[in-house]
C-alpha cells in the first residue's frame, strides 16, 4: 500500500472518529432526534479527498455508533432490527459523503478567488448529502416505525425527520462554508 493510500485511510479514521466525538455535543428535539455538528467532519473529507473518502467516512462514523451502543434500534425481529441499524447509521451517514460532488468546481471556484460562489458550492453539497440522508431516515421511519406514527405514517415520518434534519442541514452548511472559505487549505489535500 503506498503512502497516499495509508495517509487517506489514517484520515478516514481520525475524521470519523472526530464526527463520532462531535456527536456528543448535541441539542435534542422536543419530538425526538438531535442536532449536532458530527456531518462537518464527514463533509469536510468529502471535500478534502473526495466522494469515496466521504462515504467512506461516513460509513466509518456509522459503524462506531452501533460499535459503541449509541443507536436506537426499531422494536422488531433481529433480522428487520439489522437492516433497520445498517440503513439508519451505515448507508445514512455513507451518504453525507456525496456532498463531495460539488467538489471538483468549488476548488476551481476557490483557485479563482471567488469565494462566495466556492461557499454556495459547499452549502449546495451539503444540501445533496442531509436530503439524501433525510430520504434515508424517512423510509426507515415508515418501514420500521409506522407503530409511532400519528395518524398517516409517511407524514409523520417526513415531518419527525424534517424537524431535525433542516436544522442539521443548516448549520453544517453554514458552518462548513464559513470553515472552508476561512481555512481553504482544509480541503487540499496537500496540506
Amino acid at each position: 500500500m503506498g503512502n497516499k493510500r495509508v495517509l487517506v485511510l489514517l484520515e478516514i479514521a481520525i475524521f470519523a472518529a472526530l464526527a463520532f466525538v462531535l456527536d456528543f455535543i448535541a441539542f435534542s428535539m422536543p419530538q425526538g432526534g438531535s442536532v449536532s455538528l458530527a456531518m462537518i467532519p464527514v463533509v469536510l473529507m468529502a471535500f478534502r479527498r473526495g466522494v469515496w473518502a466521504g462515504i467512506g467516512t461516513g460509513a466509518l462514523f456509522g459503524l462506531l455508533q452501533l460499535i459503541l451502543g449509541r443507536y436506537y434500534a426499531a422494536p422488531l425481529s433481529f433480522g428487520f432490527v439489522v437492516l433497520q441499524l445498517f440503513l439508519e447509521y451505515i448507508a445514512a451517514f455513507a451518504v453525507v459523503g456525496l456532498a463531495g460532488i460539488t467538489r471538483s468546481p468549488y476548488l476551481k471556484k476557490l483557485h479563482d478567488r471567488k469565494f462566495f460562489a466556492a461557499g454556495l458550492l459547499v452549502a449546495a453539497g451539503v444540501f445533496v448529502a442531509s436530503f439524501l440522508r433525510y430520504l434515508i431516515h424517512t423510509a426507515v421511519g415508515v418501514w420500521f416505525f409506522s407503530s409511532f406514527a400519528e395518524g398517516n405514517v409517511l407524514i409523520y415520518s417526513v415531518t419527525y425527520n424534517a424537524t431535525y434534519m433542516v436544522p442539521i442541514f443548516l448549520l453544517t452548511a453554514l458552518v462548513c462554508w464559513g470553515l472552508f472559505t476561512a481555512a481553504p487549505r482544509l480541503t487540499d489535500p496537500e496540506n
